[in-house]
C-alpha cells in the first residue's frame, strides 16, 4: 500500500545502499517551477525546427513526448535533430530561482552507501541545477539522456544500462521520482520507491499526465518534502 506519509520508519529503508534521484522537480520542488523555462525553450526549438507557430509548436512538443517520452526522442526519431544541439538550446536557463539547501544537502550526505542523479536532461544541466542547490558534491555519479544512448526513462532497457553500468543491486536501491510512470520499471527491479508530488497538489497545475493515475501499486511512498522525508530516515 502507498504510504502518503513524510514519516517513513527506518526499517523501510534499512536495506538500501544505493539511492537514485531524479533531477527536475525532485531535488528542487515543482513550485519553483525551472522546468518551465526549458518548456518554453523547446518549443521555441521546435518552432524554428518547422517554420511553426507557437501553439502549433507547443502541441506537437507535447505530443512528443506523450508518445516517446522525451520531446527530444520524439524529434530524434521523426526529424533527424542533432541531440546535443536541442540540448544545449533546451538548457540555456536562469537557474537563480535556485537557492542552496543546506538541510537537503545534509539529508542525502547522511544516507549510507551511493547517491546517483538519474536524469533525462543533461550531465551539465544536473551539474548547474546540483550546484544551485548546494548539494552536487554529495553525489557520486550522474546518469543522463546521453549516457542512457538518448532513449530515455521510462524505457526498461535505459534502467538496465543506469543498473548495468553503475553495478546497482536493485533489490538493495531506492528511486526518487516526481513522474508515477517512471517508478514503474524501478519497481519491478525490487527497488523501493518514493514519489515527489508538488506542496498543495490540488492548487498547482500540473499537467494531467504527470497526476497519478490510481494505479499506485509501484509507489510505495508519496512525500512533498524531500528532505524532511530523507531526515526522518537517517535520523
Amino acid at each position: 500500500m502507498t504510504k502518503i506519509d513524510r514519516t517513513p520508519d527506518k526499517a523501510d529503508f534499512a536495506h538500501v545502499t544505493d539511492w537514485v534521484f531524479d533531477l527536475d522537480n525532485t531535488l528542487y520542488p515543482h513550485h519553483v517551477n525551472l522546468f518551465a523555462q526549458i518548456d518554453k525553450n523547446m518549443t521555441a526549438y521546435v518552432a524554428a525546427l518547422l517554420q511553426m507557430e507557437r501553439e502549433e509548436a507547443r502541441k506537437l512538443q507535447k505530443q512528443y513526448y506523450l508518445d516517446h517520452g522525451t520531446t527530444l526522442q520524439g524529434l530524434m526519431i521523426h526529424h533527424g535533430i542533432d541531440p546535443n544541439d536541442f540540448l544545449e538550446k533546451a538548457h540555456a536557463i536562469d537557474y537563480s530561482a535556485l537557492t542552496p539547501q543546506p538541510e537537503l544537502g545534509e539529508a542525502i550526505k547522511a544516507l549510507p552507501g551511493r547517491k546517483f542523479i538519474f536524469t533525462n536532461g543533461s550531465v551539465k544541466h544536473a551539474e548547474m541545477t546540483a550546484g544551485a542547490l548546494g548539494i552536487l558534491e554529495h553525489f557520486d555519479d550522474i546518469f543522463d539522456i546521453v549516457a542512457a544512448d538518448y532513449v530515455p526513462k521510462p524505457a526498461q532497457a535505459t534502467y538496465d544500462k543506469f543498473t548495468a553500468l553503475k553495478r546497482v543491486e536493485t533489490g538493495k536501491a531506492a528511486m526518487f521520482e516526481d513522474l508515477p510512470r517512471n517508478l514503474t520499471v524501478p519497481k519491478a527491479l525490487g527497488m523501493q520507491t518514493v514519489l515527489l508530488v508538488p506542496r498543495n497538489l490540488e492548487e498547482t497545475v500540473v499537467e494531467w499526465w504527470e497526476k497519478t493515475s490510481g494505479e499506485e501499486d509501484h509507489i510505495d511512498f508519496v512525500t512533498d518534502d524531500l528532505a524532511a522525508f530523507l531526515g526522518k530516515i537517517t535520523g
